[in-house]
């Protein structure tokens, strides 16, 4: 990635973009909680578990020295069946003694996964790239901010380690130096003290190396995931889809509206309006409707086709601020009109119906008929 295309990545990634790359398998990963892991688990095996393990797996590898001379391998195919037995003899005693050593040793490398908080498994991670095998890339890398941190990083550790170990030994040799009786028996104690010594040492000095490497390595992440405005709008359209297509659309459902308007409100028996903003076209044909139904409804614009198209088709509008509002609220087209709302609808139907009669009479009372376009 060039310099300008770095410079250009400004904005804060989405969490669309973080999730795309760990579906990918790319996450942020400290090595050093690795490290700082397997030389806990070497603590805990010298200090805690050599003293249980050592004698099963001296007792292992001693076993088949000891009966050497009283092995019989017999010739051909029956020498090759009776090394076999040895052999699998030898390594169940070997699993048996160094298992619990394994296990240990697995979950802590499990849990120096699990504590950097960022975990995937992703098949694109396990593909080989032509591109890892480029010897330019792999200088640009060497010559990149991140090996310069790695590389001295790790002379700290050497330094830090070593100087740990030097101190340590010194330590432990005058005390072997000045101790009373000592024998070479006492040796292996000894030493598996100052080894411990030597590890906790380095697993203390390695923790805040580890959280520092986890914060490091989380902001270098989050600053290799940011996008730039063409991105950003760019992954919009893809999630939001296209302005024009959505205007297209919405064009297409204005349309569809206005052609099922102009087929419905030409069946109503009268069209109640606020008097502009709300209309909702009611029919009830005696006989058919067992109850007003609302054959369409709209505010603003498609309350305006509401009204043009009544006029039109010769459907006397009735104002009724109230109840215009609630039936827009409360009833959905092609459906009934709801119980509380009958008897006010039942008295504007009948004013209507009388009208059709030529029986002129007082409208409802907050109803008017409207005669304006």
């Amino acid at each position: 990635m060039s310099e300008e295309d770095k410079s250009s990545k400004t904005e804060e990634p989405t969490e669309r973009k973080l999730r795309k790359a760990r579906d990918k398998g790319d996450v942020p990963s400290s090595r050093e909680t690795g490290n700082m892991m397997t030389v806990f688990s070497l603590f805990v095996l010298t200090v805690f578990m050599l003293p249980q393990i050592g004698p099963g797996l001296v007792a292992a590898l001693q076993a088949p020295l000891q009966s050497a001379g009283q092995i019989g391998i017999g010739s051909d195919g029956s020498g090759l069946r009776d090394i076999g037995g040895i052999l699998r003899r030898l390594s169940g005693e070997l699993a048996v003694a160094i298992g619990p050593a394994l296990l240990v040793m697995l979950i802590a490398a499990v849990f120096g996964v699990l504590i950097q908080g960022e975990t995937t498994v992703a098949a694109e991670r396990m593909r080989p790239k032509i591109s890892k095998l480029s010897p330019l890339s792999g200088l640009k890398r060497l010559a990149g901010p991140d090996a310069l941190v790695e590389f001295a990083k790790n002379v700290a550790k050497v330094l830090v380690i070593g100087a740990i170990t030097v101190v340590v030994a010194r330590q432990t040799v005058g005390a072997i130096w000045h101790a009373p009786g000592f024998v070479p028996e006492d040796l292996p104690d000894y030493t598996r003290r100052a080894v411990g010594l030597v590890l906790i040492a380095a697993t203390v000095f390695l923790v805040p190396v580890a959280i520092i490497d986890i914060l490091w390595k989380r902001s270098q992440w989050m600053k290799k995931q940011r996008m730039s405005m063409r991105e950003l709008r760019d992954e919009h359209k893809d999630s939001e889809g296209d302005p024009q297509i959505k205007a297209r659309r919405a064009d297409i459902r204005r349309q569809r509206a206005r052609q099922r308007i102009a087929a419905s409100v030409p069946t109503a028996s009268v069209i109640l309006t606020n008097p502009t903003h709300y209309a909702v076209a009611l029919r009830y044909q005696q006989g058919v409707d067992t109850a007003p139904v609302c054959v369409a409804k709209g505010v603003d614009l498609m309350a305006q086709q509401i009204r043009l198209l009544a006029r039109e088709n010769d459907i006397p509008i009735v104002e009724n601020r109230p109840l215009a509002r609630a039936l827009h609220d409360s009833v959905e087209v092609d459906a009934q009109v709801p119980t509380e709302h009958w008897q006010a609808v039942a008295e504007i139907i009948g004013y209507v119906m009388d009208l059709r009669r030529n029986l002129r009479r007082k409208p409802p009372e907050g109803s008017q008929l409207r005669d304006d376009p």
